[in-house]
């Protein structure tokens, strides 16, 4: 079933490389949305696509991310919207 998932990860998840691992892993198993660092350190992603890739794109970012500790995720589930045609990084303030 198709299911949006709007995510936040706290923990070491700036500065190595997890915004990549995201976009990769995401397009890997075509998932869509975005991944953006947040002022607090955080690390905010929208997923659109089968809710089992979703789980699994948090899972690897979560438990194979080479470098990164995640020490929490705040998931909040939506309807699917359709809403974007790839994932992609971005970036505050642009």
């Amino acid at each position: 079933m198709f299911k949006r998932a709007e995510a936040w990860f706290t923990g070491r998840v700036q500065g190595v490389y997890f915004r990549d691992y995201a976009r990769r892993h995401s397009i890997e198993l075509g998932v869509r949305g975005w991944v953006m660092n947040q002022d607090d350190g955080s690390v905010q992603a929208v997923f659109e696509g089968e809710e089992n890739d979703i789980l699994e794109v948090i899972r690897r970012l979560r438990e194979e991310h080479p470098i990164a500790s995640v020490d929490g995720v705040d998931i909040r589930w939506e309807d699917y919207r359709g809403e974007f045609k790839e994932f992609q990084i971005r970036y505050l303030g642009r």
